[in-house]
């Protein structure tokens, strides 16, 4: 209601909204990874629920091809948050690049400008004038809650039902994800995007990330609640930890090929940019664990550069994390992820649809210990945290007996948040160990609590000024 009366209030006569012209609202989420994490660039099955805070975008067209952006969270945050730039500006991917990159200061337009972009490059028929977007955020940056695809999804949404064109579901998640890959050049996979979209509150959504395969909602069981705690260190999926991790496993899945001599060839069936092969079509999650330890792990080197795989290898297979000089690439642990991972959340997954139906103590231990299994695993792939294991060992020792299931590092890790799951009965306990890491002073936290619709359970409120 307070972000309705803002916009209302936006409306007036030579105001930032014009009278009489309809304004199309639409709200996303952020999003909170309880299993799954770095597994969705290989395809394997993430495990994701939405969050309280979200993003509010409000879009009304124009009469010229002006394109007027105002970030009130931009501006509260320092930045440069009014922007005007025309269409014909950004003419292509690169055009909304260089806008972009252009100052620190404006480093948040490729997230916005890249969906409307987007949205002119796909439908033009349906574009012929300008757009000015009005945006509020309550989901902290860089913290691992995917604050980037709540403010693309909701952009997007928005922007494209003030022009007519209906996009929702995979559609929309995937025209995001397109969006953080190319135009912000950051390396992150589906699971952000779609869980903002397809959310709803009070359930969990389960994504096969081949590309995009979002499975029934599954409602947790009455007795579990799921909370964050940011650890107020800061995480970046363009961070050089994620960067060398995502990298590290697509080296792997090359290794594997070659040594079963599988030719690997650029799939053209999507326009993210991708690699595919005739066995598991491009993705290591469909490597089988057991397969994998019998037969590939000894295979692999524990790390690598990158010149030392070039040399052997000759190129590199995923598009959107070049190898760079002066890292180690830790090959054996990231491979290994990919295929454990998956078989982690397969579990972990199934034992919540029976969980929902009959459960158990014993269900809801073997949940949390498969959390407390993925924690440990980030940090096998060098994307650990002292901050975060501080969060999760603390939840440890709270135990079972105190009402608290598991805990683990979330996303793309190396910073950011952690998921607990516990009884609903425990939110004291959680509240202890929260002011717990606040008195140890590693990072200033911040308490997620509760879940709530994603954009198309939200729909589109439109007010005709």
């Amino acid at each position: 209601m307070a972000f309705l009366e803002t916009v209302k209030s936006l409306i007036t006569a030579g105001g930032f909204f014009a009278p009489s012209v309809p304004v199309h609202i639409t709200r996303a989420p952020g999003r909170l990874d309880l299993m799954g994490g770095n597994d969705d660039y290989t395809g394997g099955l993430v495990f994701e629920s939405t969050i309280r805070e979200a993003t509010w975008a409000a879009a009304q067209l124009r009469s010229d091809e002006l394109i007027i952006l105002k970030n009130q969270t931009a501006t509260d945050a320092g930045w440069q948050g009014d922007i005007t730039i025309k269409y014909t500006d950004i003419p292509d991917d690169a055009a909304v690049r260089n806008f972009a990159n252009s100052s620190p200061s404006i480093r948040w337009t490729a997230y916005v400008l890249g969906t409307l972009y987007y949205l002119k490059k796909k439908f033009p028929e349906q574009i012929k004038t300008g757009v000015q977007v009005y945006m509020e955020s309550t989901v902290p940056l860089n913290r691992g809650v995917s604050s980037s695809a709540a403010i693309e999804v909701s952009v997007m949404k928005a922007a494209a039902a003030a022009y007519g064109i209906g996009l929702a579901g995979i559609e929309l998640a995937l025209a995001c994800q397109w969006v953080e890959n190319v135009i912000a050049e950051s390396a992150c996979g589906i699971m952000d995007q779609i869980a903002v979209v397809a959310g709803k509150e009070g359930f969990i959504l389960p994504l096969v990330c081949q590309p995009c395969l979002p499975e029934p909602l599954i409602e947790l069981p009455n007795e579990l609640q799921i909370w964050g705690i940011d650890s107020g260190v800061s995480h970046q999926v363009s961070g050089i930890e994620y960067e060398a991790a995502r990298a590290a496993a697509f080296m792997g899945y090359k290794i594997i090929c070659d040594w079963e001599q599988i030719p690997v060839a650029v799939d053209h069936r999507s326009d993210i940019e991708r690699y595919t092969d005739s066995r598991w079509d491009g993705y290591l999650a469909n490597l089988s664990v057991s397969l994998y330890h019998e037969k590939y792990e000894p295979i692999l080197p524990l790390k690598m550069s990158s010149s030392e795989y070039l040399a052997q290898y000759e190129f590199h297979v995923d598009p959107y994390t070049p190898l760079k000089e002066g890292v180690n690439y830790y090959i054996r642990a990231n491979t290994r992820y990919a295929a454990e991972e998956n078989y982690r959340v397969q579990l972990f997954s199934e034992l919540s649809r029976g969980a929902s139906l009959a459960p158990t103590k014993r269900a809801f231990k073997l949940m949390g210990e498969l959390m407390y299994e993925s924690h440990y695993a980030y940090t096998q792939c060098g994307l650990g945290a002292k901050a975060t294991d501080f969060i999760v060992e603390l939840f440890r020792k709270e135990g079972v007996e105190n009402g608290i299931y598991g805990a683990k590092i979330t996303g793309g890790g190396a910073g950011g948040t952690v998921a607990i799951l516990a009884e609903k009965s425990a939110s004291d306990v959680v509240q202890r160990v929260f002011e717990k890491y606040a008195q140890a002073g590693m990072g200033d936290p911040y308490l997620f609590e509760g879940s709530s619709d994603g954009a198309d359970a939200f729909g589109i409120l439109t007010i005709n000024g």
